[in-house]
């Protein structure tokens, strides 16, 4: 049967199919949904920017009507529905779906919250200044160009593209069989990965001599487009530039393994995870910011799961729950309730929304019409061999060009040194065409050389003028010797690739958003997240505990009234206030002999002002329980072999350290107490100091810890310091029997005792004036101790180490001053006042020393 329209033929069904869908197929993985390698564009990006570069709407432009753009574009080149046209549209001009927008959008675009942008007759667009470079010298014939749907005009098949699109942009397409997930990336980092590649490249070609006989234009282009570019770097090499995607949202990925298997096999899956912080408030509650969240999340849709696990009680302590984000960031405010643990309240967050997301990384992008998955070298490498086609074309229709000009120009050199003859010529001629002719036929001139003088302008006749087109004849035959040599050395091709590359990255690069950390989110500890900085942590006899930095309290003269170090209840006091560090453990021993452990970092950080936490929401203490000493260890080692503790009631008792290595969250007995005593103090030692222990009536005693046996944890120790009635202990010190002195043998070098009073008066003493004696005695005088002093709250051993004193009221009056504003006195003296109180009927509480 003869195929004639309107006849039926017959075809197997089942072939036809397949024929058909296989059309259909390629039709969608070429012309709609993947991205071609060379500008990271698919078809319908690349129209709308090459639409708009024709109506010439450049960054410098004025703004034109989106609707206006769209039916350009759709008129032009992409014969599809303006919806999915002006949705494509605004996606370039989103700040939080592309790193680098391409669009430059006046109007609502649409919002992270998922909102819909304006109608497309409301918003008006440009392009963005970073789209020039994709679309700069598509004028030189540096890109093949292909017929448009009724091939009324041509389009670009990609774009000459200066800069490696498909890893800024990113990508994201679902074909027929097939899909792609190409995350974004930073510029700065991709250029210098770029640039290393070249450095480290080789080029396989035929070197062509400039002066061989008979060299066209045709061969120079041939052979330079011959040159093929390789390199042996490695992914890993790579990475040493190219940390992992960087996303516009920011957040934080983990897991440097998953990024090294993306980026080698062109397939794998990124954990990002938003960026959210716990800080206390200045009532003394907790709340959670979220001011980063994971790429592609809708920031609307995640609040309203917050509210709805809140709601379904899956999360518990959760008050309130706000978005606060605006024009100058992202911020969800999630306020918990007094009893709330912020900590485990994030992790539920984390687990259940998706502040947590997996990015799955799936790198197809079309090579040559052909669907390929590609790692991250293969990427750049064929970026490199783009630029290097686009830079040899470019080469190429500027040396044609110059051609051109100096064939013109010596036509031109050739009238004006036979200038009457030239204008005899042209005067015997009847008309242009036979004085074309006639000037050809005398002065061997070609039809563009003849032409050129018989359009020139009298004026240029002048000398002035003369000399202008040798100089330009000169410049060009230099501009010509230059592009040749580029055609004929592929290593300078390079050069230039290089060259350009580094100038974008100054024009365009900038600092990375997504923060990358090594470790996979399983064997993330929090310790790995929280940063090492020294700070101070204060506890109050009411038990609330709080960090806040070191440089929270500036310093003071001594005699100065301070500033409010801490908000307390009428009838509390501080009881401890020490320095550390964010990664060291705490121990907290109570008054009934316990000890629990945790994290500094555990400690949550407030104001000045704020009250703290409760510490029975950090340990489990019980209700009539008291921390009443705290001591501080780095988890790398410890500074000595033993604990020693002292009681109230000035009992001591020695055991080896190890024996709190791992406490468990119910705690352990750290002393057993006779009737009627507390646990007070504990100290760290090396086997040999010597201990001094003060009582609040004055009395001091030093003796040796060898005069104190080691013993388990379950035992009561023995007599330190025998007091008198109403008396007890209220400091103990550990200090070696010769002190280090400094390397630096012109340091001033010593060794006191600090001894501060409750009506704030203060003194330091040589240590060699307490004497060394046996253990349970009633020991010697502090200080001399009557009406106008008060006893003594606080005993400390100072040295040349120590730069600074905080000395911190019950009524949270807080002053900082420096050690040597405190003068040396005996032992039998009252001291010199330190603090004076704002507040009646205030004394001092707690005291603690600054190293330098």
């Amino acid at each position: 049967m003869n195929n004639k329209i309107g006849q039926i033929k017959p075809v197997e069904i089942t072939e036809e199919v397949k024929k058909s869908y296989l059309d259909y197929a390629m039709s969608v993985i070429v012309a709609r949904a993947l991205p071609d390698i060379h500008d990271g564009l698919k078809p319908v990006h690349r129209r709308i920017l090459y639409a708009m570069h024709g109506m010439g709407l450049t960054h410098t432009a004025k703004y034109t009507k989106s609707a206006k753009i769209v039916g350009e574009t759709m008129g032009k080149y992409h014969p599809h529905g303006d919806t999915a046209l002006y949705d494509t549209l605004v996606r370039l001009a989103q700040d939080f779906s592309m790193r680098y927008p391409l669009i430059d959008g006046q109007g609502n675009f649409g919002s992270i919250d998922g909102d819909a942008p304006a109608a497309m007759r409301y918003t008006e667009a440009r392009l963005a200044a970073i789209s020039q470079e994709l679309l700069v010298d598509l004028d030189k014939e540096t890109v093949e160009f292909r017929d448009n749907f009724d091939a009324s005009l041509k389009e670009p098949v990609f774009l000459p593209a200066k800069l490696p699109n498909l890893l800024l942009m990113g990508s994201d397409g679902i074909a027929v069989g097939m899909a792609t997930k190409i995350p974004p990336h930073n510029l700065a980092e991709i250029v210098d990965a770029l640039v290393f590649m070249i450095q480290e490249g080789k080029i396989t070609t035929t070197q062509i001599g400039i002066k061989k006989i008979g060299l066209t234009d045709e061969d120079l282009a041939a052979s330079a487009l011959t040159a093929n570019f390789e390199s042996d770097v490695t992914i890993e090499d790579l990475m040493r530039f190219i940390k992992g995607p960087d996303f516009p949202t920011s957040a934080a990925i983990f897991n440097r393994q998953e990024i090294i298997q993306a980026y080698t096999t062109g397939r794998g899956k990124i954990i990002v995870q938003a960026k959210a912080n716990i800080e206390e408030t200045e009532s003394g509650k907790f709340r959670i910011l979220v001011t980063e969240i994971p790429y592609q999340v809708n920031k609307a849709s995640l609040v309203s799961k917050i509210a709805q696990l809140v709601k379904e009680k899956k999360i518990e302590g959760v008050a309130d729950l706000r978005d606060e984000s605006d024009r100058h960031g992202l911020q969800i405010v999630i306020e918990l309730k007094k009893t709330a643990k912020p900590k485990a309240i994030l992790n539920n967050l984390y687990q259940h929304t998706q502040m947590r997301t997996s990015y799955p990384v799936n790198m197809v992008a079309l090579l040559d019409d052909v669907p390929q998955t590609l790692n991250l070298k293969q990427i750049l490498v064929e970026f490199i061999k783009h630029r290097q086609k686009v830079v040899v074309k470019r080469t190429i229709f500027e040396l044609q060009s110059a051609r051109h000009r100096a064939h013109i120009l010596e036509g031109l050199k050739i009238a004006l040194d036979n200038l009457d003859a030239v204008i005899a010529t042209i005067k015997k001629s009847a008309d242009v065409d036979t004085a074309r002719i006639n000037l050809m036929k005398k002065f061997k001139l070609s039809e563009i050389q003849a032409n050129a003088i018989l359009e020139m302008q009298l004026r240029r006749l002048a000398a002035l003028e003369r000399k202008k087109i040798e100089d330009e004849y000169k410049a060009v035959a230099k501009q010509i010797k230059y592009l040749i040599d580029l055609l004929t050395m592929p290593r300078k091709i390079l050069k230039i690739i290089e060259k350009e590359l580094l100038e974008l990255k100054d024009k365009y690069g900038d600092q990375r958003r997504t923060k990358v950390y090594q470790q996979a989110l399983e064997e993330f500890s929090e310790e790995d997240l929280i940063p090492q900085e020294k700070c101070l942590v204060a506890l109050t006899k009411g038990g609330y505990i709080k960090r806040l930095p070191v440089s929270t309290y500036r310093s003071q003269r001594r005699g100065g009234k301070g500033v409010t170090g801490m908000t307390t209840k009428e009838a509390d006091e501080i009881l401890h206030f020490f320095t550390c560090t964010t990664h060291d453990n705490i121990l907290f021993f109570t008054n009934k002999g316990r000890v629990f452990a945790t994290k500094i970092w555990d400690i949550s950080e407030g104001s000045r002002q704020a009250k703290g936490q409760a510490i029975i929401n950090l340990i489990n203490i019980d209700q009539d329980e008291s921390v009443q000493s705290v001591l501080t260890t780095s988890n790398r080692q410890t500074k000595g072999q033993f604990l020693l503790m002292a009681t109230k009631k000035g009992i001591v008792k020695k055991t080896n350290i190890n024996q709190f290595k791992n406490i468990r969250s119910s705690g352990l007995i750290a002393i057993k107490l006779r009737k009627g005593d507390e646990l007070c103090w504990v100290k760290e030692t090396g086997g040999n100091d010597h201990i001094l222990l003060v009582s609040h009536q004055g009395k001091s005693i030093r003796f040796s810890e060898k005069d104190a046996r080691s013993m388990g944890r379950d035992t009561s120790g023995v007599r330190g310091i025998r007091l008198k009635k109403n008396d007890y202990v209220i400091g103990m010190e550990v200090f070696a029997v010769r002190a280090k002195r400094p390397k630096d043998r012109r340091r001033k070098f010593f060794r006191d005792v600090l001894a501060i009073t409750e009506k704030g008066l203060g003194k330091r003493t040589v240590i060699n004036q307490y004497p060394l004696q046996k253990r349970g005695g009633v020991g010697v005088k502090v200080a001399n101790i009557t009406p106008k002093t008060g006893k003594v709250v606080a005993s400390q051993i100072v040295d040349q180490e120590i730069k600074q004193v905080i000395i911190t009221s019950k009524k949270a009056q807080v002053i900082k001053l420096p050690l040597k504003n405190i003068p040396r006195l005996g032992r039998d003296t009252q001291g010199v006042i330190l603090m004076r109180f704002s507040k009646p009927n205030d004394t001092v509480a707690a005291v603690t020393c600054l190293r330098k």
